[in-house]
């Protein structure tokens, strides 16, 4: 593993944070974004203890600032050899219903959750290509399958992921280049705290319990999956 590069977007808190914790003490390299310049920074001086980092805050939906963030990883390490689509845009909060939902604020969620991945999987996958290797992990949630009131524009978005993830999965059969959506499960997290305002989540899993799960999909020799993380954990427990 130490020779891997993993890119990791929405990487200055919660869950993008703890996998890049839990990939640097497996020995990746790192490149991190996140659109806090601060928070980014002091996430990844923690990480620089464990291995090599290079940190650039960038809004992901913008691909002229996605595409900046390959090049400077790869101009660091030459290669990116996993990319986690972490990074998500919730919309307004707390959440309306879609009758009430602008489109202004729609529009942000569908640029950061569904045009800011694919841009970075057609900055990474040349590489990924070229080398017959490859992960790609699209971070998704329960909301793209199942209709919950107020979740309307974030789900829409996850939706729309998945699908983009099963067509590349398709189109990337026997490049050796694996495509993975991970749903993570419902989390106590800052996001889900904005989702639900005044919600007790507390008996919710926290992101470093549901990180391991992301060290699992760099074993996976599976072409292509959907996966629960903390389903993909309970099986594993002894």
């Amino acid at each position: 593993m130490s020779t891997q590069v993993a890119l990791i977007t929405g990487a200055s808190r919660g869950l993008g944070l703890e996998v890049a914790r839990a990939y640097a003490r497996r020995g990746l390299r790192l490149i991190l974004t996140a659109r806090g310049g601060d928070a980014l920074e002091v996430a990844a001086n923690q990480l620089r203890g464990l291995t090599e980092v290079v940190a650039l805050p960038v809004d992901v939906g913008a691909p002229a600032e996605a595409a900046r963030l390959v090049e400077a990883g790869l101009q660091a390490f030459g290669r990116v050899d996993v990319l986690i689509n972490n990074a998500s845009e919730l919309g307004p909060s707390p959440m309306p219903d879609l009758e009430h939902l602008p489109i202004d604020s729609f529009v942000d969620v569908l640029r950061v959750n569904v045009v800011g991945a694919l841009t970075l999987i057609q900055q990474v996958l040349p590489g990924m290509k070229s080398r017959n290797s490859g992960l790609i992990v699209n971070v998704t949630s329960d909301a793209g399958v199942q209709a919950y009131p107020t979740w309307g524009g974030y789900g829409a978005s996850k939706a729309a992921l998945e699908q983009l993830s099963r067509v590349l999965a398709a189109e990337l059969e026997g490049t050796g280049v694996r495509v993975y959506v991970v749903d993570p499960g419902d989390m106590d997290t800052a996001m889900h705290r904005a989702a639900e305002p005044g919600v007790d989540l507390s008996h919710l899993a926290t992101p470093d319990l549901v990180a391991p799960a992301f060290l699992q999909l760099l074993e996976l020799s599976e072409p292509a999956g959907r996966f629960e993380a903390q389903r993909m954990l309970s099986s594993t427990a002894v």
